[in-house]
């Protein structure tokens, strides 16, 4: 019989060493009845809970700081957009809502805590004088609890373990850029400084006649400037084409300067960018010039959203300005109306450039 048991063994040995899935399915067998496989079973949930909830958080906190940079950009930070966006990244994990705990940064938002270091901190703050924002969100359910419920993590850590509080933190600065692909068209430093009160003023979302500017056009030269920019800062006029390399209408602008575009006449691109912006009332991006080389070459001061209200630049393009229609042009009277208004456009890297209304937005952390 001991013969008879020890050959049974030694068959059921040589079998498993032959079949993998025999040796897996004694192991399983074995830690399904030592409860270790169920216990890690639900620490694997709970962990994939916690890691989701994470992930929520810090997609509400970018979200929530993005919209908080915008608003600041457009000149009225408005830290309680936080909220709706935060919520808006939330699943049913706890209820379609999320907690924000603290909205800071520059200007009106107000000091930030330093960060300690830790992977649920904001990155140290920029330096001085950056304009930024940060949100910090924390695990809320839709009953108001700051703890994430466990799903099974009670049954092995005890009754005391009620849950935990999930953290996370975003930053985002925003500034002017010294370059971005703009429309060619060209606007002179002197015309931006009166229309903006040189960067005091700009139109409202719901802008009044008064904003409206008119553009002349003045095809000769121009070297007297301004009382408020150096001689020839409207040379050759108060307004110009840029060189169009892409064909759109369109210029990348990088550097001090950028190339003038060639004869009078405007473009059937740049006539539908034109077109575009009067029948939208929505801006286009100009880069803003302060003086004008005689080898064809304009010197850059910035980058400015113009919202254009009305045109007369040759015979056949025209169209009465839409906000204050006394300053339509007609005849041979050739000019270009509009307003400016502060902006967010889309472009990467440095946030150096000189403030015109146009800014850049950056998640930084």
């Amino acid at each position: 019989m001991r013969d008879l048991t020890a050959s049974l063994a030694r068959l059921i040995l040589v079998r498993l060493r032959r079949d993998e899935r025999g040796v897996i399915a004694a192991l399983v067998a074995v830690l399904i009845g030592s409860g270790v496989l169920l216990g890690m079973g639900a620490l694997v949930i709970d962990v994939a809970q916690i890691y989701q909830e994470h992930a929520e958080l810090q997609n509400g906190a970018d979200a929530a700081a993005l919209g908080v940079a915008k608003s600041c950009a457009l000149g009225a930070c408005a830290p309680d957009v936080a909220t709706q966006l935060a919520d808006g990244n939330a699943s049913s994990l706890t209820g379609g809502t999320e907690g924000v705990t603290l909205v800071c940064g520059s200007g009106s938002l107000g000091g930030c805590p330093g960060s300690a270091g830790s992977l649920t901190n904001c990155p140290p703050q920029p330096p001085a004088g950056t304009n930024f924002a940060e949100v910090y969100t924390a695990t809320q359910t839709a009953s108001g609890s700051r703890l994430l419920p466990p799903v099974f993590a009670t049954s092995l850590m005890g009754s005391g373990y009620q849950g935990t509080t999930v953290r996370a933190c975003a930053q985002v600065e925003w500034g002017a850029p010294p370059a971005a692909t703009a429309d060619a068209l060209t606007i002179s430093a002197c015309e931006w400084d009166e229309a903006t009160d040189q960067g005091t003023e700009y139109a409202s979302a719901r802008p009044v006649a008064s904003v409206d500017q008119v553009l002349a056009f003045n095809p000769g030269d121009d070297t007297t400037g301004c009382a408020t920019e150096p001689a020839g800062a409207d040379n050759p006029g108060t307004f110009g084409w840029a060189a169009d390399v892409t064909g759109s209408c369109t210029l990348p602008v990088s550097g001090s300067s950028f190339p003038a575009g060639t004869g009078p006449s405007v473009s059937a691109a740049c006539q539908q960018v034109l077109q575009n912006s009067q029948r939208n009332q929505t801006p286009i991006l100009v880069p803003i010039y302060v003086s004008y080389d005689a080898s064809g070459t304009f010197d850059l001061r910035g980058f400015a959203d113009f919202v254009v209200t009305g045109y007369n630049l040759q015979a056949g393009f025209s169209a009465a300005d839409w906000l204050n229609p006394a300053n339509t042009c007609q005849g041979t009277d050739y000019c270009l109306t509009g307003y400016f208004v502060r902006g967010v456009i889309p472009a990467t890297g440095s946030l150096a450039g000189t403030y015109l209304g146009a800014s850049v937005i950056d998640l930084t952390g």
